[in-house]
């Protein structure tokens, strides 16, 4: 009966972790580009009491066996990547990715770290920037004296300068595509790295080979389901609830067998 709680606590620090995950999701309702998680749970081994086919006579085998679990564990979480809402903003810096792939960030040491979040800003030097100053890769800068700004769903960027300067191209925006994006890491920021589980990236022109399209003046929001997350939110109190009831009955049991034998 000890090993019932131990299996118990393990339900309840699963239920707790879970809870923590669709805590997080609520909490990033309003989040840009951000996408949900969900807790993936695996067994614990086994206590392998009797193995199913032993010999329980010279011609006979056991059909089953006898495995007492020892409880669950929070084994992953898992990012799923579906399309947000698009939110119409008007603002010529804002984008938004319709389909697959992640805008290509540059971080302080170098590296390329990935995100959904479009909505960029001007640096003093005219460079497209995320909300905390790090450059979109490959930059591109917009000239001050610029009176328009046009991204195509082909990610070409153009500006109509002043005073009848005319159209001029800046650039190209690319993204890039992961076979597993689900093996991404979040870094905060809206960022999230590449790792040997997400594969290398597929840098790509917007609208080729399976990427997506950019929409401008637009962002994606948040892919968070506020009810399907309240209604997991009630299944987790409730799993929670359950395996602090069977300690409690373990402990009972316990009591009654200190108290009568």
């Amino acid at each position: 009966m000890d090993a019932a709680m131990w299996v118990s606590k393990t339900g309840l620090d699963a239920q707790q972790m879970r809870m923590n995950v669709i805590s997080n999701n609520l909490a990033n309702v309003n989040t840009t580009g951000f996408k949900n998680d969900r807790a993936v749970f695996q067994d614990l081994l086994y206590q392998n009491v009797r193995q199913a086919g032993g010999q329980t006579t010279t011609n006979t085998q056991s059909p089953t066996g006898l495995m007492v679990g020892t409880g669950v564990k929070v084994m992953a979480t898992e990012k799923l990547h579906t399309q947000g809402n698009m939110i119409n903003t008007n603002n010529s810096l804002d984008m938004a990715i319709q389909g697959s792939g992640f805008f290509q960030i540059t971080q302080p040491d170098g590296t390329l770290a990935y995100t959904r979040d479009g909505s960029f800003k001007l640096s003093n030097t005219g460079q497209l920037v995320t909300t905390s100053g790090l450059s979109l890769a490959p930059a591109v800068v917009i000239p001050p004296t610029a009176s328009s700004i046009t991204v195509g769903t082909d990610g070409v960027v153009s500006v109509e300068l002043a005073n009848g300067g005319g159209a001029q191209n800046l650039g190209q925006i690319q993204i890039a595509r992961f076979v597993n994006p689900a093996g991404l890491t979040p870094i905060g920021n809206n960022l999230l790295t590449a790792t040997a589980a997400s594969g290398a990236p597929q840098v790509l022109n917007p609208g080729t080979t399976g990427a997506g399209t950019i929409n401008q003046g637009s962002l994606e929001a948040s892919n968070v389901n506020v009810v399907e997350e309240m209604v997991n939110m009630i299944e987790t109190q409730r799993a929670y609830e359950v395996n602090s009831k069977a300690i409690d009955a373990v402990d009972g049991m316990l009591k009654f067998l200190n108290q009568n034998m």
